[in-house]
């Protein structure tokens, strides 16, 4: 049909119809609709155009391309995008294919064009002038490169990202280093302060490159700081050439830096400014979740999250473990931050489209007015002793706004809004972090228990309601780790970087600890909410010590007793020649007793 359209309109003779053949077959492996992504025009015609001269084909001029492309994907918009002076037109609702060689093509290029593009803020870091040794490729921030129309494609392509990010957010302060009684070494003031003063600029230089988007120079960034040597290097010889490695050295010496890195102080403030640090590159590169994001800049988010800790860990080969560790698991929770929030953008923008699907909508209220409210609330308040009002109000709640066909952001309004009445007693209160940590387990119990319901029940909206399910789970933990965060002072990223920095418990620690830690939550809860505790049964094989007594006083056969350890361990000692402790029932109460001196009668105790 886009054929017979142009035949009719370009007067197409039919050899030249046979042509376009291929050129549609390319135009559909590669690209898809989607709402939410626009593409440069000039992109895509580049694009074309390289298909072309690869495949030794001759190209129809930019127009009728123009035209064929509006005839392959019904309802495209054109939309002028980008910055006063440089917007470019773009195709809006169209995007290339997640498994097209065209993705690797848009990140080789972006590269390229990354590489060239001069920083628009004050530079507090000079580039290295060389990259990739054999590659024979310099670059000079002076402009001496001129890039060949596709490239500049591409820088356009760049800069038109750079309205995605939030460039204007500044570094916050840093807390004053503090040694106090952890100076057991005797370090110099003058050494901390340079610390100070160097890791402040080191920062703002790692804030300035992902701010333009130069995430390949963070690597090189980190290995002027830690004072890199490659394994295998000359005596004399430095990777680290014309970036300013001796001037670092001349204000704190390496000898210096290794010191600090092993004081303790040192690492927890280190570990602070990380997360202070981290936390603003996320708002700067994702200042919004639910906005939609192009996915040529997602994906270099994401491969940008992929390669942070490697270059860490080999930038960092020289320093002590401890220093080391405390980095990495910094660095590991802002990757996963990353990871997290392109996905939760993705599926924003996946749900958008069903959200605005008036038929989608009366499908999923037809399918939930089937579900089995009453059996789910009786199956999951066994589990999570959530109150029956509060689950029929939030089932109401959700059907009422699902009714109205609210938009994506009314119904992350909406969510945010659950969060604060659930969250609300448990404000100013210590027990807040464990609060919100439970109400994501029952939330996510609640939700799975209605996917179950709607999978039992073939429901034609099952993918529709299990989009949403994702959306809405990921979106409320988003919520509840920023709640957290604002409730501890912590930034988010701090707030899930402190478990990555906890040591691995042993088997038997960590069922005590996560048992005792269950009975304490449980009655927290009742004492504070007043919620009638469900009946459980008293499975304390985990939590208890099962000992083999003797005879009792009548006579009567041995038995075995319970204890408590903690029980059992403030028990007096027995006498060596008898060990055996007993449990014997005194008017309904046990009674622990062990042996006596004579071997013969047994004394509470």
């Amino acid at each position: 049909m886009a054929i017979e359209t142009l035949q009719k309109s370009e007067g197409l003779s039919s050899q030249r119809s046979s042509l376009l053949n291929s050129h549609l077959q390319w135009l559909l492996d590669n690209y898809e609709t989607a709402e939410g992504v626009s593409l440069p025009r000039s992109t895509l015609y580049n694009h074309y155009l390289r298909h072309c001269q690869e495949q030794k084909l001759d190209p129809v001029n930019a127009a009728s391309f123009g035209k064929l492309i509006r005839s392959i994907f019904m309802g495209l918009r054109t939309r002028r995008l980008g910055t006063r002076g440089n917007s470019k037109y773009h195709y809006y609702g169209i995007r290339v294919k997640p498994d097209s060689p065209l993705n690797r093509l848009q990140e080789d290029m972006q590269y390229m064009a990354l590489r060239q593009q001069p920083v628009q803020q004050k530079q507090r870091f000079k580039p290295v002038q060389k990259f990739d040794g054999g590659s024979g490729e310099n670059y000079s921030g002076g402009g001496q490169h001129h890039p060949g129309a596709a490239e500049q494609t591409v820088i356009a392509q760049s800069q038109h990202h750079q309205q995605f990010l939030d460039a204007s957010r500044a570094l916050p302060d840093f807390m004053e280093l503090d040694l106090g009684q952890s100076n057991t070494e005797n370090i110099n003031v003058e050494d901390v302060k340079a610390l100070q003063c160097l890791y402040r600029e080191h920062c703002e230089a790692i804030l300035d490159v992902v701010v333009n988007l130069q995430f390949s120079l963070i690597e090189k960034l980190w290995q002027t700081f830690w004072r890199y040597s490659p394994p295998d290097s000359v005596e004399g010889a430095t990777v680290t050439e014309n970036s300013g490695i001796s001037e670092i050295e001349a204000r704190l010496p390496q000898s210096q830096l290794l010191v600090l890195c092993r004081n303790e102080a040192v690492l927890k403030w280190m570990s602070t400014c990380d997360h202070l640090m981290y936390q603003a590159l996320v708002e700067i590169l994702i200042p919004d979740v639910l906005r939609p994001i192009p996915s040529a800049l997602t994906q270099a988010i994401r491969n940008f999250a992929k390669s942070l800790e490697g270059w860490l860990n080999n930038a960092m080969n020289a320093i002590p473990p401890r220093m080391i560790q405390t980095k990495i698991a910094a660095v590991s929770a802002f990757a996963q931050t990353l990871r997290r929030y392109t996905s939760l953008n993705h599926l924003a923008q996946a749900a958008r489209a069903v959200l605005q699907n008036t038929s989608q909508i009366n499908q999923m209220l037809s399918d939930l007015n089937r579900v089995d409210f009453a059996n789910v609330q009786e199956q999951a308040s066994w589990v999570c002793q959530c109150e029956e009002g509060v689950v029929q109000h939030l089932e109401q709640d959700f059907k009422a706004t699902l009714q109205q066909q609210s938009s994506l952001e009314q119904w992350a309004a909406w969510l945010d809004n659950v969060v604060t009445q659930v969250l609300k007693p448990y404000e100013h209160r210590p027990s807040f972090p464990r609060a919100a940590r439970q109400f994501l387990l029952k939330w996510s119990f609640y939700s799975s228990m209605v996917i179950r319901d709607l999978t039992l029940r073939s429901a034609a909206s099952f993918g529709s309601f299990h989009l949403i399910r994702l959306l809405y789970d990921e979106y409320m933990f988003y919520l509840v780790e920023h709640r957290v965060a604002q409730a501890t002072g912590e930034t988010p990223i701090g707030v899930m970087g402190e478990f990555d920095s906890l040591n691995p418990l042993s088997l038997t620690n960590t069922d005590k600890d996560e048992t005792s830690g269950m009975d304490s939550d449980l009655e927290e809860d009742t004492e504070e909410c007043g919620e009638p505790l469900a009946k459980r049964e008293k499975s304390e094989h985990e939590v208890i010590q099962v000992i083999q007594v003797g005879a009792l006083e009548d006579g009567s056969h041995p038995v075995v007793g319970v204890v408590q350890p903690s029980v059992l361990h403030s028990l007096p000692q027995p006498p060596q020649d008898h060990t055996d402790h007993i449990l014997t029932p005194s008017a309904g109460t046990p009674t622990i007793r062990h042996c006596s001196a004579t071997g013969n009668t047994y004394a509470s105790v």
